[in-house]
């Protein structure tokens, strides 16, 4: 059913740098491996720490991905990852942000050609291919991280495992819970006339790779850590820009780059449906609307908490 240009789930009670690509790094599964590695995807691409972050940033849209991993060209050992938030942090979220303002005094295209070892994140957080599926979501909450890449016995990359991949694992099988019983109800929300600038420091400061947006108390829309990355990857916006002030750049407002054609769900949406949503869309999360007031918000991460009480 659509509405007010949403679709929507009704009750289901009723119901240019080189990149390395390691296709098939496991040909069989191997009897020492844990069950962690049946979920993990195997087809694992890895970039060199002198990827900048613009081509980064490009690549990470161009495949549909929040994270990169990044390796050693030699030894093919990770250094780094880089995410979505080490981006929007750079973007003026957070502390990288000097990287625009101080290191190249605002300029923006200067800067987006830094290579990304200058934002990723260096004490990565690893697992072993021996381990187990439980551990992983364990390790996912306990630091708060939406991937783990999985290394063997040699440390390197043989996999990596997403918060995607357990909510995706779940569709069609959480029968029981519904989206009310594990929705976060007090919700930030931003407006439309909200600088992109104020938009990233609002997701890095509380964690956060969505935000609904609202006018008045009507939701009009969503801004998520994706669109960020596209509006960093826009050749055609480069190409028209009159200014090269990173200022300048992130004061656009996020009503030229947030989605207003957005998935709702309802309070008594069993999980199980829910994650087949997040399939059928390619999204991580969801607002929660009731007699269309936003009542909450349900993402990924709240199903892995669910699995883990389980």
């Amino acid at each position: 059913m659509m509405k007010d240009n949403k679709s929507t789930i009704k009750n289901p009670m009723s119901r240019g740098d080189s990149f390395e690509h390691k296709k098939g790094a496991v040909k069989e599964k191997n009897s020492k491996d844990g069950d962690i590695m049946a979920l993990a995807k195997k087809d694992v691409i890895s970039i060199p720490p002198t990827m900048s972050i613009q081509k980064a940033s490009e690549l990470m849209i161009a495949h549909g991905f929040r994270r990169l991993p990044i390796t050693d060209p030699g030894s093919g050992k990770i250094l780094g990852i880089v995410t979505a938030m080490d981006i929007l942090d750079f973007l003026g979220g957070g502390s990288k942000f000097n990287i625009i303002e101080k290191k190249h005094n605002d300029n923006f295209l200067a800067a987006i050609n830094d290579p990304i070892r200058s934002i990723m994140t260096s004490d990565v957080v690893t697992m072993s291919h021996k381990d187990s599926v439980t551990e992983a979501v364990k390790v996912m909450l306990d630091h708060k991280i939406g991937s783990i890449p999985v290394l063997d016995d040699e440390e390197k990359i043989v996999g990596i495992i997403t918060e995607r991949d357990f909510a995706l694992s779940m569709a069609g099988l959480l029968t029981d819970e519904i989206v009310q019983d594990v929705m976060i109800t007090d919700v930030l929300t931003t407006t439309p006339g909200t600088p992109i600038e104020s938009s990233t420091k609002i997701m890095v400061r509380n964690n956060l790779r969505r935000i609904p947006v609202v006018s008045g108390d009507k939701l009009v829309g969503i801004i998520t850590s994706t669109d960020i990355l596209k509006f960093l990857g826009d050749k055609e916006m480069f190409s028209n820009m009159t200014s090269n002030s990173g200022l300048d750049v992130l004061n656009m407002k996020i009503s030229e780059i947030m989605q207003p054609n957005i998935s709702i769900i309802e309070p008594l949406t069993r999980l199980g449906d829910l994650c087949d949503l997040f399939k059928e869309k390619n999204i991580g999360g969801a607002p929660v609307v009731k007699d269309d007031k936003l009542v909450g918000i349900i993402t990924e991460r709240d199903i892995l908490n669910t699995i883990l009480k389980d």
